[in-house]
């Protein structure tokens, strides 16, 4: 094994001593990463180096102008080695990430959760032909369905079929005409035709009409061959196709579809949300933010903070933003409401809906106007998530009024987070609900 070897060995053990994913999500420093690559720190693992033992002594030996056993000299300082000279170090450590885009985190985590969150297709980005499953009447020659019109006419084949050679024995029997035999032929379901019997009959030589004394003696004598033996002794001469079992196959229509989603991200961003409120927020919805990254195709992320009025902001300023302003949350549905039903239709996009804040809300403001627009915007899933640190505060009810009013909705989650040990369980309340 080369040094090569070895130094792959060691990056190997460093990615595998990373960051827990839940610690890491719960303590980590989530702003190292970004949209398209999440940066989990390693636990450092140092690298084996070759270092000179440079000590404090002189060496001895023989060189130009000396005599044997003259020392040959001091080491010479080296930056950094006296007390006196160079200034202490100001710059940190490097640290070691591990990177892994949003597919692989979203792996991870299902992995870690117990989810297998599987994502919808919405927009048809293209028709192409699939396997040729459907079936007409009509068509090309090329398209006709043989092994089904083989198999039709083998079908009839086999209920047409009788053992002609039994049929001629009774119509040697004494006294028997074709008509006797037809109706015995039919009291025994051989399915043979009155017009076959009086042809057979015909050709019948006048001394073989009185063979048989009975039936019952015929019968005793001679063996009837069912359809199937007789096909495995003799083959099949002919199958009697007819046009109207013939079916042309066609190609089974395939839409493929883009799985677009978009997501709501929606702030409280009043007096009363505080900077460990905030951190709870951005702390629960930056991993869903990857998660569902990871699992689409194609996902966009809309941000919306609100005091007493709501208003559209980018990512960067989103987790930052404090007003000194009451709380009205009804204001961030309708504005969503709105930008969902302009630029993103449900038939097209996959929606999530996630709100946040610490609860406080106007009065009447939840009953009255928040469930009413969260039942009237479609979407895979809403969910709000309450941040009290110091647990709640008596005017917090936003979120049990929303857990209490969807109690039997399948697409509404309430999640509680009061420290960062909350936030993983909080994750997982969330996508259950949407994976389930």
């Amino acid at each position: 094994m080369g040094l090569k070897d070895d130094l792959e060995r060691y990056r190997d053990v460093g990615e595998e001593r990373r960051q827990d994913l839940a610690e890491f999500i719960q303590y980590g420093d989530l702003g190292q990463s970004r949209g398209d690559s999440v940066r989990i720190p390693i636990k450092i693992v140092d690298l084996p180096e070759f270092e000179y033992d440079r000590r404090d002594m002189g060496g001895v030996g023989q060189g130009e102008g000396a005599e044997e056993g003259d020392p040959v000299g001091q080491p010479q300082p080296q930056p950094g080695d006296g007390d006196e000279d160079g200034e202490p170090g100001e710059e940190g450590g490097e640290h070691e990430y591990y990177e892994m885009d949003p597919e692989e985190f979203a792996e991870e985590l299902d992995e870690q959760l117990g989810l297998d969150l599987e994502p919808k297709g919405k927009k048809v980005i293209e028709e192409k032909e699939g396997d040729f499953t459907d079936i007409t009447r009509t068509g090309p020659s090329s398209t006709l369905d043989f092994e089904r019109l083989f198999k039709k006419g083998l079908k009839r084949k086999l209920a047409m079929d009788f053992d002609e050679d039994y049929i001629r024995e009774a119509l040697k029997v004494d006294g028997w005409g074709p008509a006797t035999v037809y109706e015995w032929a039919r009291e025994q379901n051989i399915p043979v035709s009155k017009a076959w019997i009086d042809d057979a009959y015909a050709d019948l030589p006048g001394d073989e009409k009185a063979v048989w004394e009975s039936i019952e003696e015929m019968e005793e004598n001679v063996e009837r061959v069912e359809t199937s033996q007789r096909i495995r002794q003799e083959g099949v001469d002919e199958i009697p196709f007819r046009r109207e079992d013939e079916r042309y196959r066609y190609p089974e229509i395939v839409e493929e579809r883009e799985k677009n989603v978009v997501v709501v991200n929606i702030r409280d961003v009043s007096g009363s949300m505080r900077q460990k409120k905030r951190e709870l927020v951005e702390r629960t919805f930056t991993p869903l933010d990857w998660y569902l990254t990871g699992k689409y195709d194609n996902a966009e992320f809309v941000y919306i903070a609100h005091d007493a009025e709501a208003w559209e902001v980018e990512r960067d300023e989103f987790f930052g933003i404090r007003s000194g302003g009451g709380t009205r949350i009804s204001s961030a549905y309708e504005l969503a409401a709105a930008i969902l039903e302009e630029e993103y239709p449900w038939s097209e996009w996959n929606r999530y809906v996630f709100a946040a804040g610490d609860s406080e809300n106007s009065s009447n403001d939840t009953e009255e106007k928040v469930v009413p627009l969260m039942e009237q915007i479609p979407a895979n899933l809403h969910a709000y998530v309450e941040t009290q640190p110091s647990g709640n505060a008596i005017n917090a009810t936003h979120a049990e009024e929303v857990e209490r009013s969807f109690r039997d909705a399948d697409n509404v989650a309430v999640a509680y987070v009061s420290s960062p040990e909350d936030v993983v369980d909080a994750i997982y309340e969330i996508l259950s609900t949407e994976d389930q």
